[in-house]
């Protein structure tokens, strides 16, 4: 019975998220609304990021991809605080904290469920081989990254022990 009603929460799940990553509604975290297509054209690293996490020092690289690659990647940085409660943050915290801390740039988008019933539409479409036509997955921990290319098609992820200037990561880019 419990598989049954998965199957049908997935796939009212779906049915809701637009099959393209361009036309998924998202906000900044300052709230205002972000256009994933103002990206077309360049290659999108999304990553659910925590500031309490062991893998935390990832911003440091991250920044450093988005400054290394800026001409044709935009790195967006997605807090979230379902994995060990790592993100409790209000926006301005977070922000304060990213860029004193790591001189964070790149994009962060408003906290975001990225797993469960309140995951939000872009995980859905990251995560779902019925949207992103490619893999599904899910998201085991902060820090996992998922690389779309610059047609808005998705590529691959990784999970969190992936650095992001792992070669498993630059070999899309320059």
């Amino acid at each position: 019975m419990k598989l049954i009603n998965r199957a049908k929460l997935s796939t009212e799940k779906i049915q809701n998220v637009p099959t393209s990553i361009y036309d998924i509604e998202l906000n900044d975290l300052q709230g205002n609304p972000m256009s994933l297509s103002d990206f077309k054209g360049k290659k999108m690293l999304f990553v659910n990021v925590a500031s309490k996490c062991g893998f935390t020092k990832q911003y440091k690289e991250l920044q450093e991809l988005s400054d290394t690659y800026k001409d044709e990647l935009v790195v967006i940085g997605s807090p979230c605080n379902q994995f060990g409660k790592q993100e409790p943050g209000n926006a301005s915290q977070i922000q304060e904290f990213c860029q004193v801390n790591f001189g964070v740039t790149f994009p962060l988008t408003e906290k975001l469920e990225v797993k469960g019933k309140k995951q939000h539409p872009l995980y859905t479409w990251l995560t779902h081989k019925e949207l992103n036509g490619k893999k599904g997955s899910s998201v085991k921990w902060n820090f996992q990254k998922y690389v779309v290319d610059e047609n808005g098609e998705f590529i691959n992820y990784y999970y969190s022990l992936t650095k992001p200037m792992s070669s498993k990561i630059t070999k899309y880019l320059g």
